[in-house]
Order: C-alpha cells, then structure tokens, then sequence
C-alpha cells in the first residue's frame, strides 16, 4: 500500500513569529519571500519516502511556470521555473516529514495555495493548505531590503504614526492610527491589488508582475484614489462634504478600507492629500515595503511643466482663478524603500526612498497614480528619469513668480522667489515622535551654487522645457513690509497682527490690507474683511501699524484644514505703479481637547479613559459629537455625544474599553460641532501583555 497524505501541519505560530507577521495572525501561514518556513506532513499506510515528494506553489489565474507564478519542485530543489522554489527535509519521523520550505527572493506575493504530490504515479496533487507572501525587507536580496534595523522596525513595523499639517510657519503633529496588523487588513490590501485595472486587463501579466516593488507602489499609488478605477477614497477639495464625512474627521486607516471593504469596494468618502498618503502606507507597510509619510510644506504644483509657479494679485488679496498654478500650505506624499534596478546606474545610486503619491493630481501613463520617483534623482534635477519627476521636482523647488494685476487688468511682474516653495520637508523620526527635517534630502540649501545648478539640471533634462533666460537681481526693496502677529492665533478668538514697514526716506503711501479663507490647497473659500488707508512713514523710522480681523468675519469658515491668508499692499501715493507686497498664512489653534487613560492598561482587561473639553465661545455649542478610536484598544470606532454645550462650559465625559493588543498604542478622539469641525486629540499608552498561566 502506498502512502497518502493525511493532514498538513502548517506551523502558522512559529512560522509567522520567524517572519513577522504574528502580529496579524498566529492562525493563517503568512510569511515573507526568500526565508524558509517549516511545514509537517503526515501520512497514512507504508512505503513513505520523502524522496518521491514533489510540491506545486501557484498564485493568480492561469499560473504558470514560464511567468513565475508557479513552482514545481521536490526535495532536490531541482525546479524548471523561472522563480525556483525551494524544500529541505528537516526531519524525518515513521509517519510524517517536516520539510523547510524557501520561496524565491523575487517571488510575486500574495496568496499561493500549495499542493503535494507523494509518488510519481499521481496525476494530480493532494491539495495541503494556503498561504501568503508578502515582501522582505529583511532579506539583503529583496529590492526592498533595509539594512538598519531601527528603520526596519518603524517603516514596516510601526503600526502608529505622525502626519505633520498646517503651514511651515505653524506646523501640527496629527497622530495617525496605521493599523496594518489588524488582521482583516492584510486581506483587503490583497484585494486591493485584484481589483486595479491592470489586473482587470490581463490578470496571470499582472499576478506576475507582483514581483516587483516598483509596479505594486505604482499599482497601489493608482488605487488609494478612486479616480479611473474602484479605488478606495474619492477626493474632495471642496467645504462640502455631502454624502460621506469631512476628510479632516479621520484619524486612521483601519475604519476606511473596512468601509471600503463592506460597501462592496465602493468609494468612501470623503479624502484629502494626508487621509491619500495615511491609507496608502498602511496598504505598502501591510505588504511589506518599507514605507514613510512626508510633508512638504509651501508645495507647488505646476500645472504647466515649467517649473515655475505663477501666482497674480489685485488689491483685493490673491486670485486663484487666475492661474492654474498653485502653491499648497501643505502635500502629504508617502516614500517608500525599494532599489532602482531599472534605472541608468550613474555615479549616484537612485536605490533607496521613493516618492510616491496617491493623491489624485495629474495623470501618469494614464493613471492616476505619481511614482516612484527617486528623492536623490530629485535633488539633482534629473527630471529625464522615471517616474513623474518634473512634477515632483516642481513640488519642492519650484520658482515663484508674482503679479499684480492692475486696475486697468494689466499685469505686472513684481517678484521670482527662488526659495518660496519647498520649506520644512517632515517626517516623524525613527524611534520616536519628533518631527524631523529632511528637506536636505529634496534639495541643495537655498541660495548655494549648489540649488540652481540642479534647477538648471531640471530646466534641461526635461524634453519640453528651455532653458529660461537668467533674470537680473532685483533691486532692493525701497519700503519693506511685513506682516507679524501680537499672539498666537487662536480659534474663537480674534486675531491681532501688525504690519511692520520701514524706509529710507519720507514716503506718503496707500495701503490695502486683505484676508481670505483658503482651503489647504490655496482654493479660495471666502473673502471675508478689508482695510485700507493712507500713512505716512518717516525716513529710516519703524511703523507698526496694528490691525484685527475679528473672530465674527472669520468664525463660520475655519474648518478641517482652512487657513487665512493676510495680505498687504502697500503703493507709493504719487506713484501707484511703485508698490510692495506682503502676505502671511495664519492657522488659528484649535481649543483644548483632552483624552487620557486613567491607571495601567493591560490586554482583555477594562480600562477607562477621560475626554475633557472646554467651550471657548461666548455662545453655546451644538450637536456635539466625539468619536475615539485606536487599533488594538477598540475593535470599531465609538461615538457619544452632547445636545449642546452652554458658553463656558466643560465636557467631562468617560470611555470604558478592553485593549487586545499589548504595547505602546494609541488612544485617538475627534470632537465636532456646529462650530468647530474635527478638532483631534489622542494619548499613548502602553499596554501590558497579558499573562497566561
């Protein structure tokens, strides 16, 4: 009697804890490429030989051996693929062999079944469980390999992280809830990459191609959005969010790909650039590739590919609809780690972080989608290169042309700022959450011969560009202006600012001072107060002339992300034609708001947290509600809420949850009302693991 195969052990809890992913399951087998894993097989009746073995791995449609998404191989490791796979015997026993088996290091991931077949004769294979394959960054062989295991640890592992908002004079820590270990996220991700339009187009090429980090960060950039195909969040840039949810509400990843998920993988509403970027690190980090939110603060975006940004004035403050270019307070972008093989191999090496942007902007080989772009490809000005680098490179450094439009709808160039756009380029450091600076990383230092010789690298390399003429150095400004605030502006409040001026000589001068609500991506929301005058402003003497824009003009528009962008021209009176400028983005500070965690935390046990808000107004507050949040703490979003709150007064309200995951988490909450929208607050608490006995 020969022997068959009975039952399949598949280790899934040693296995997954030797690979890393046991913080998604201890019940599935999901390991990652070119590392072995053990399985057990065990066999009823006699004649066992190991030797006669031979295993069958496959993924995706119509699996093949000649495009590498399927294996076959005995215990020899003897294999015709093109991606061999791999089995040792590790030991042999009367009834059972445990075998390690390797995947090849340039395997596609995903889901693979596996089949055995115990004897030359057999026609088909026994069928002996399912797995997943994900990259690995541990392995040098791996394009997505990291050396440093600190970095390793926070790119891939680090399941909490910081987005960073605001402007580059104010910049805001948001914590964001990755979530990439809940163990319904890996399959949605995997999904994810079976619905994008390639897959659709020719599944077994694209099954294939999952081999390569390169085509699933352009795949996934591509599908975070919904624009061309069923992507997970569709944008809007608007201050309507009928329909869905403002996207400032989000905190997390988790709560969306489950919406996205369970609506049949409809669109969830609503996302902007830093909601964009969250979702997509948690899908790259899921899968396996090192990856890191940034922002760019003062980002351009260069509509026309010539890496100059025009912006136009009137007295009334800036025109957005004169231009289609645009200077954002802010970009989230994500990079991911991955080596460049595809790309020229010059004296500078382009492996290593990638820019890549699923925020949905300009179309890129017909998708939606923006990279990888290498950041040391950017830096230099090597714009020839794929992919997308002229609209990144524009992102970060960019020159800025300004133009008053006159009365007579004349235009007038009055300023090209070289170092305008481009400032404060974040990221959360490794380790811990300081905001760290990598703006070195994107450019040469301003003002260095250094900077310009890459922007005229750019100019050239990029086909439909000239090189622009060198314009003369500005003279020095006869009257300078300058816009400074008296406090820290705070929501609620009005905002008190100066406007500082000074000049050689006795001039008599018309003034004209405007502020407008600008939605994050310089989309005018409102024009909402004015001042103008007349001043005199004595030889070589400092005038602060003070001003307020009261909290009455400005109250109803400051939501999510909105900011109000001041700004001050100032004219020569027997010379209107003679006039300076000055503008300065202001970001009102929310008020207070407190959640906290009282006593030590510990896994399946009860802990309560304390959520305190104060109302700032001298009117009551309406239809309060607060959702908390936090992966590992609670397994769906929790939402209570207050009719409304008087004239200052305080919430105190309590939240009981069990966490289910130890260590350091994060217990997140957003507060919104009819006047104030979003305002976020979070905690980190540690967790300790629970204890078995």
């Amino acid at each position: 009697m020969t022997s068959a195969l009975s039952k399949v052990v598949l280790n899934c809890k040693d296995n997954n804890a030797a690979h890393k992913t046991d913080n998604i399951s201890k019940k599935r087998l999901i390991v990652r490429r070119g590392q072995s894993f053990q399985l057990t097989l065990h066999f009823s009746g006699q004649s066992f030989n190991a030797n006669n073995l031979e295993l069958t791995v496959q993924t995706g449609p119509e699996p093949s051996e000649d495009i590498g998404t399927k294996s076959v191989f005995g215990i020899s490791g003897e294999s015709q693929s093109m991606k061999p796979w791999l089995a040792k015997v590790k030991k042999t026993e009367a009834t059972s062999v445990t075998l390690s088996i390797s995947s090849h290091d340039f395997a596609s991931i995903g889901k693979y079944t596996l089949s055995v077949k115990t004897h030359p004769d057999m026609t088909e294979g026994v069928s002996a469980g399912t797995f997943v394959l994900l990259f690995n960054p541990w392995l040098a062989e791996d394009w997505v390999y990291m050396a440093n295991e600190d970095e390793r640890q926070e790119y891939v592992m680090e399941d909490e992280g910081i987005l960073y908002q605001g402007t580059s004079d104010y910049i805001g820590a948001l914590a964001w809830d990755y979530g990439q270990f809940e163990e319904d996220i890996l399959d949605i991700c995997l999904k994810l990459l079976d619905l994008n339009p390639k897959c659709k187009e020719n599944a077994a090429k694209d099954f294939a191609a999952r081999c390569n980090p390169i085509y699933v960060g352009r795949v996934v950039s591509a599908m975070i959005n919904s624009n061309g195909d069923r992507g997970v969040l569709q944008g809007n840039w608007g201050s309507t969010f009928t329909g869905g949810v403002s996207p400032s509400h989000w905190n997390g990843s988790v709560d969306i790909l489950r919406r996205w998920r369970d609506s049949d993988y409809h669109p969830v509403k609503y996302g902007q650039c830093w909601v964009f970027g969250g979702v997509m690190c948690t899908v790259m980090r899921c899968l396996g590739i090192p990856s890191r939110t940034i922002t760019n603060f003062q980002s351009a975006h260069d509509t026309h590919g010539n890496l100059l940004i025009d912006e136009y004035f009137t007295d009334s403050g800036y025109d957005p609809d004169a231009s289609e270019d645009s200077i954002w307070n802010y970009h989230v972008w994500l990079e991911s780690w991955m080596k460049r093989p595809d790309l020229p191999l010059p004296d500078l090496s382009y492996d290593g972080w990638q820019v890549l942007d699923p925020t949905p902007q300009e179309l890129s080989e017909g998708a939606y989608c923006c990279g990888p772009a290498p950041v040391t490809a950017i830096k230099n000005g090597h714009t020839d290169l794929k992919y997308d680098l002229p609209f990144v490179f524009a992102e970060v450094n960019a020159d800025w042309v300004g133009w008053k439009i006159m009365a007579d709808g004349s235009k007038k160039k009055f300023h090209t700022n070289t170092s305008a756009v481009g400032r404060n380029i974040s990221t959360k450091s490794v380790g811990s959450d300081e905001r760290r600076n990598i703006t070195a990383s994107y450019k040469y230092l301003e003002g260095t011969d250094e900077e310009r010789k890459a922007f005229k690298e750019a100019v050239k390399r990029t086909n439909k560009l000239t090189e622009p003429e060198p314009e003369p150095p500005s003279p020095p400004a006869e009257v300078s202006v300058e816009i400074k605030e008296k406090s820290k502006p705070m929501n609620g409040k009005d905002i008190e600012l100066v406007m500082q001026l000074k000049c050689p000589n006795q001039r008599d001068l018309i003034f004209y001072i405007s502020a407008q609500v600008m939605l994050y991506n310089s989309e005018l929301e409102s024009d909402i107060w004015n001042q103008e005058g007349e001043l005199q402003l004595l030889a070589n003497k400092e005038l602060m002339f003070p001003f307020v824009i009261p909290f009455s003009k400005y109250g109803s528009h400051i939501q999510g992300n909105n900011s109000i962008k001041v700004t001050a021209f100032v004219a020569d009176k027997e010379n209107v034609f003679e006039f300076y400028m000055a503008e300065r983005n202001i970001v009102p500070a929310n008020p207070p708001f407190e959640i906290s965690v009282i006593g030590n935390p510990e896994q399946y046990k009860v802990s309560e947290a304390r959520i305190n808000f104060a109302n700032p107004l001298s009117m009551d507050l309406h239809d309060c509600k607060i959702t908390v949040s936090g992966s590992g703490l609670l397994k769906q979003p929790v939402q209570t809420g207050i009719a409304f709150l008087p004239a200052g007064r305080q919430i105190f309200a309590r939240l009981f949850f069990m966490p289910y995951k130890p260590k350091w988490k994060n217990l997140m909450a957003t507060l919104e009302c009819d006047q104030f929208q979003d305002i976020q607050s979070s905690c980190k608490i540690f967790v300790k693991p629970y204890v078995f006995n």
